[in-house]
């Protein structure tokens, strides 16, 4: 037996099929617009809140991974900029960076260009849209005072997003071990 729960996420609807036939594994994967969570019938409701959660980064990790040329980081760009600013957000170029070691993203108001840190790359989609609205914002305020951070609230997974980049800066700079020989 499948019971079919929908939901919409963030970005597009869930569907999450629970299966009797299914004992312990969850997978998940996009159909059109939405997304497809096959989990246990025996779950929990909080566990399938849980794991719907989980797949949903599963998936945008996968899929950020496949690199976006600069064209497309540019539609991604005033795709976002229409939804959290109502289009005012004009970019004259968006394109990836490889001089960028220090900081994720960086904005020129005055030229209208964004330039993105290419260590963005492979990092789940939520958090390349979160620096990419970032910079999108500067374009409309270019410090970061109280009405800049104001903007970023339109942005649902901003804390998310600045909690996962501040955790691989922390991850940076733990102290690397030698493997042992044979590993």
């Amino acid at each position: 037996m499948t019971r079919l729960t929908s939901r919409s996420s963030a970005t597009s609807a869930v569907e999450v099929r629970r299966s009797a036939r299914r004992s312990r594994t969850v997978s998940a994967y996009r159909e059109g617009d939405r997304t497809i969570v096959l989990i246990p019938a025996r779950m929990s409701e909080a566990e399938e809140q849980r794991w719907v959660t989980v797949m949903l980064d599963k998936l945008a990790a996968q899929e950020s991974k496949r690199t976006l040329g600069d064209a497309e980081l540019t539609e991604r760009a005033e795709r976002l900029s229409e939804q959290y600013f109502d289009g005012r957000a004009r970019p004259t170029s968006v394109r990836w960076v490889t001089n960028q070691n220090t900081r994720w993203g960086s904005c020129t108001p005055a030229e209208g260009s964004i330039r993105l840190s290419h260590r963005l790359q492979g990092m789940p989609e939520y958090v390349v849209d979160y620096v990419l609205v970032h910079e999108l914002a500067h374009l409309l305020v270019p410090g970061h005072g109280p009405r800049f951070w104001r903007l970023l609230e339109a942005y649902p997974r901003t804390e998310r997003a600045r909690g996962y980049l501040e955790g691989v800066v922390a991850a940076d700079r733990l102290p690397h071990l030698p493997t042992a020989r044979g590993e």
